[in-house]
């Protein structure tokens, strides 16, 4: 039920919020670790960044304007691939920030970043947990993946895919591996 909440936080909130470019912009959301985001270590439970993740690309389908076509088209967001990396637990009542934005893209899948930030007592900025996701939409009447030019054509948005930071390509090539271990 919590999560729905935030969902539907998410969506209102949205559209009084400014556009997103998909290919340059980075989405902030704000939250607050609660009690039910804790696990038995009383620190923020690790599934629950992953939950936390799907709202930040969420944000950025929402506020780029995709969603229209995402829910007229019947696509399916799909996650393909995720690496994540804690670096300093988040705690009970803790505000962080995620902050979510896309690297690079594919011809059917983008690499999103995914960085949990909370602040200390002077105010600098933790980096909390940083996280790399590979996904695309699915297009389940086509039986395949959606061609990301036709994503940016569906919202007016022409852009070239920057070239992958050392991390990405290790992260993708990591991918291929697994993607085709026997």
């Amino acid at each position: 039920m919590n999560l729905w909440l935030r969902v539907l936080h998410l969506i209102i909130a949205s559209f009084f919020r400014p556009k997103l470019d998909p290919a340059h912009d980075v989405s902030r959301l704000t939250f607050r670790v609660w009690p039910h985001d804790l696990d038995t270590s009383l620190h923020m439970n690790n599934g629950r960044y992953w939950t936390l993740m799907d709202l930040g690309r969420t944000d950025i389908m929402i506020r780029s304007g995709l969603w229209r076509s995402v829910i007229s088209q019947g696509w399916v967001p799909v996650v393909s691939a995720g690496k994540i990396r804690f670096r300093r637990e988040l705690r009970l009542f803790q505000p962080f920030v995620l902050e979510t934005r896309i690297l690079t893209w594919g011809d059917t899948w983008v690499v999103m970043e995914h960085r949990l930030v909370s602040r200390s007592r002077n105010g600098s900025p933790i980096l909390n947990a940083i996280a790399l996701v590979r996904a695309g939409l699915y297009d389940r009447k086509a039986k395949g993946f959606v061609a990301i030019s036709r994503l940016f054509e569906a919202i007016g948005l022409e852009a070239v895919p920057p070239e992958p930071s050392p991390e990405v390509a290790a992260f993708l090539a990591a991918e291929d591996a697994l993607k085709n271990a026997p």
